[in-house]
């Protein structure tokens, strides 16, 4: 993974580690695609039974930012579903999908799981095949939206979990040193190339300064460098087009106003062309700017401040077409609940970053230009089938 795609090799482990441990996910997966028995109607003397189809041919497009994982996280409920699967993995890591895939095939019937490697002609072929019959991807919003109208012709099933602009709230009241401290690692993790990362970090202005200078001290110690030395935090852009359309970003911002209140040092022997760039802090981001906007996917940690109150907080957090997750900091329970319900995102972490600490069962939702559909939990496993309704009247219900 950190050779492919630059991962701190710390970070790569963990994906390596949770990909093996899936015990309890396939347990579960199992339970969504088990038959239901629904109530008995007395009158009528009738029974009906919901039994549950497999699609046919699943085409799962994963991503390069978690290339192992992510394959897992489609393919699995698809194949437990009785479909057949087909993995196109990104063209930028091809190995761990290779190794990823030879993995769980090596436990299958021959065929039943297969790899086809490529670029986006190759994914357009795999769409847009007649005997494809869903279409499951995780990737950008640009694509997502191409995928979707290639799959209209045939009304074909659809799993797109897509970009975000997640927002973090940290009210006046909140744990401060927590919040500065998940502030900065959920913007930096994966180097910031994650879908759900925070990338929008609202603080109330009454606590500005506070804020800002324990983010910035705590920013200060993510070192930037290969990802293979397990003493950096942070490794590279995963290209050079990346790391310049994050310099653009950031570029633009300080020319709008925001300021730079920290940006780190990047290896000193790495070639002119890597694709290292600084860890950097910004304040007073203004809302209309573009890195407010769109998608970063770089170590960027961006601040900026709203008045205190929960109408505010939810306005800013909302102004967004994105809508994967966000988070809300405070120790009124109530107002975090009250904020949370408001917020248009599939998931929001209470003091927590929600992905780290969700349950196995709960749906991972794309609200607005996010997702269509969604995977994972109960509802999520079940898209990769049809249920199929029995009805049993007379002798035949007993």
């Amino acid at each position: 993974i950190t050779e492919e795609m630059g991962k701190p090799k710390g970070e790569a482990r963990e994906e390596a580690e949770g990909a093996v441990d899936k015990d309890d996910f396939l347990d579960l997966v199992q339970k969504a695609n088990a038959d239901e028995l629904l109530g008995d109607d007395e009158e009528e003397g009738a029974q009906s039974l919901v039994i549950r189809d497999p699609l046919g041919v699943v085409v799962v497009i994963s991503p390069w930012n978690f290339p192992s994982d992510e394959i897992l996280l489609l393919a699995l409920p698809a194949l437990a579903a009785g479909n057949t699967v087909i993995v196109k993995p990104s063209e930028v890591t091809p190995l761990v999908g290779k190794m990823t895939v030879e993995a769980v095939t090596s436990a299958l019937p021959p065929n039943v799981l297969q790899i086809v490697q490529g670029d986006g002609e190759v994914g357009t072929w795999l769409v847009e095949n007649d005997d494809v019959d869903m279409v499951a991807m995780t990737g950008s919003t640009a694509v997502g939206k191409i995928i979707m109208s290639q799959c209209a012709n045939g009304l074909k099933r659809l799993v797109l979990e897509l970009g975000g602009k997640d927002p973090m709230i940290v009210f006046a009241d909140a744990d401060l040193d927590l919040a500065a401290s998940d502030a900065v690692k959920y913007s930096l993790s994966n180097t910031g190339q994650v879908c759900c990362s925070f990338e929008r970090v609202y603080v109330d202005s009454s606590i500005k300064e506070d804020f800002e200078s324990k983010v910035v001290e705590i920013a200060s110690s993510y070192k930037v460098g290969d990802g293979r030395d397990e003493e950096n935090k942070v490794g590279p852009l995963v290209s050079k087009l990346q790391r310049d359309r994050v310099s653009e970003q950031v570029d633009a911002a300080l020319k709008s106003g925001a300021k730079l209140l920290f940006k780190s040092s990047t290896p000193e022997s790495a070639p002119e062309d890597a694709s290292f760039y600084p860890v950097t802090v910004l304040g007073d981001v203004e809302q209309t700017n573009e890195i407010q906007k769109i998608e970063t996917f770089g170590p960027v940690v961006s601040l900026a401040t709203f008045d205190g109150t929960e109408e505010e907080a939810i306005r800013l957090a909302n102004d967004t077409e994105y809508g994967l997750a966000s988070a809300v900091y405070t120790t009124d329970s109530k107002k975090a609940t009250r904020v949370a319900r408001r917020i248009r995102s599939g998931q929001v972490g209470i003091n927590c970053y929600s992905i780290d600490y969700a349950n196995t069962a709960a749906p991972w939702v794309g609200h607005r230009n996010s997702g269509y559909g969604y995977h994972s939990g109960m509802d999520g496993w079940r898209q990769f089938s049809v249920p199929k309704s029995l009805v049993f009247v007379g002798s035949a219900s007993k």
